[in-house]
Parts: structure tokens; sequence; C-alpha cells
């Protein structure tokens, strides 16, 4: 009698009903479940005190569509369901500071079919400006070692850093048209592709070649108007590098909108294309 026509041993079948189940568990338990949970999470009502910290620190919040505000809140809801965050240096979180980075964070994923920053798992907030040290070579060779006060840094390996006195409500900052966590999250847009180089993924090789462009163009004038000692709409930081210049700039598109819209058009309508928002509705 052959192998395939043999009977099997009541163990062996016993055994591998048991590995059905063990299986049938795990995808359970790795898919099933949390989609499950998050679905519980989104169809919650969004507590009255977010929505009165929203109104408080998010600069034309309550301008906004309805439909741009229901959005928000739903993917609010889901960055803090999946999100860790760290207080440092003595920082207690509280619900202020989880709904206002999450709210300001998550303004970039309106009208888009993305995931909710898929990549990063962890937000660590200080109270204030944190060193966080650098290494440098010179073209001899040289490695010297500093470190350096900042506001707000992403990093590569799920982890976004900022000072909340820079994140809250701050006059000096709206003035000038900055925000770090737009900032810090235009850098997680821009890693999703693997490469934190100034271009976030996009639809096609065409899109690609017309942002790069576009992209070029802008990031030399901005370096000819720095050169000439004009003074631009666009932060000279992002000068910087074409990575700096994207988070930049996308600050720029949610915080100086009709400037930016005025004496940037091309980059204006580039950024609201890719952003499927525009800013000038509700600033």
């Amino acid at each position: 009698m052959s192998d395939a026509n043999r009977i099997r041993n009541p163990h062996e079948l016993v055994d591998m009903e048991w590995l059905l189940l063990i299986l049938v568990l795990l995808v359970l338990g790795v898919v099933v479940l949390p989609k499950l949970r998050l679905r519980h999470v989104l169809s919650q009502a969004f507590p009255l005190n977010y929505s009165k910290i929203l109104r408080k620190n998010l600069p034309g919040y309550t301008r906004m569509p309805t439909d741009l505000q229901m959005q928000l809140k739903k993917r609010i809801r889901q960055f803090l369901y999946q999100k860790t965050f760290v207080g440092c240096g003595g920082l207690i979180i509280t619900d202020e500071i989880r709904v206002t980075i999450a709210g300001k964070a998550c303004l970039l994923l309106l009208n888009r079919e993305s995931d909710v920053y898929p990549q990063l798992t962890h937000v660590l907030v200080y109270p204030s400006a944190f060193v966080a040290p650098r290494t440098q070579m010179n073209a001899d060779g040289i490695v010297t070692h500093t470190n350096q006060g900042l506001s707000g840094e992403s990093w590569s390996d799920g982890r976004v850093i900022l000072a909340w006195d820079q994140v809250a409500h701050n006059p000096d900052n709206e003035a000038r048209g900055q925000d770090v966590v737009i900032h810090e999250f235009a850098h997680q847009l821009d890693s999703e592709t693997g490469t934190t180089n100034g271009a976030p993924a996009l639809k096609s090789a065409a899109a690609y070649k017309a942002w790069s462009a576009l992209m070029e163009r802008e990031y030399a004038q901005l370096h000819q108007a720095i050169a000439n000692d004009v003074a631009t709409v666009i932060d000279p930081y992002g000068a910087t590098n074409p990575a700096e210049f994207f988070a930049v700039v996308t600050e720029a598109f949610f915080k100086k909108s009709r400037d930016l819209a005025q004496y940037h058009t091309a980059l204006y309508e580039q950024l609201r294309a890719y952003y499927q928002v525009d800013p000038c509705d509700w600033v």
C-alpha cells in the first residue's frame, strides 16, 4: 500500500486539528481582534474635553468645514489608540498634550487614503527644548561630538520627539508661521518611502517627476533669496536640504496658506494636490 493511501494514525489527525486551531487563533489574535478593537474605539463619541482642547490649541479648527472636523476627530482617536506617549524630563502626559499633538499631526492626513503614520510607535515629549548628541566629520576626516538643543526631531525607528512649550499655542511661532508638530510629522510622511529625501509617497513615476522638478526649482529660488538677503515666505531653514525643505513648506502650507498661495502659487497647488485640502478655506 502506498503512503498516499495509508490510513493516518488517529493521533496524527488530532495533532493536525490542534495545529489548525492554533493557526486560526493566531490569525484572530494578530489580524482580526486589533481591527475589531479599533472599530470599537472609532465608534465611540469624541469626548467633549477633547473638542475643547482642539478649539484652544489648534488655530483654525473652528473654521474648518464640518466634514474635515469629523475626519480629524476620527484620525485623532486612531492616533491616540495606536501610539504611545512618553513624558520625558519630568513631564506628565495629559489629555491636552496627547490631543494637541495628535490633532496637529492628523491635519496632514485629511481627505487622503493613508494609514495613521504606520511606522510611528512612540511620541516622546519634553517640557522644553531637549539636547541631542551630534557627530560631524569635516573635510579632513576629523570627527567632532557636540550637543544640540532641539524643539523637535523625527526618527526613522518609530519615534517623534517634541518640546511641549513649542507645541502648545505659542504666539511667537504663530507669528512666524512655524509649527514643530507639522514639521516633524511631514518628516514622518517623507520617511514612509524608506528614504527621507523630500519626496513623500506619490502615485506614479510621472507624479515624482513633476514633484522633483517643482521642488528643485523652488529650493534653488530659496537659496537665491537667502544669498540676496531677500525676505521669503518660506523659512530659510528649508535651505538646509531637500528633506527640511519639504517639512518647512508643509508648515507654510498650513500656517501661512494665503501668503504661500500668493507668492508661490505652483508650490501651493502642488502641496494642495498632495494633501488634498485647501487651508485657505479656514485660515
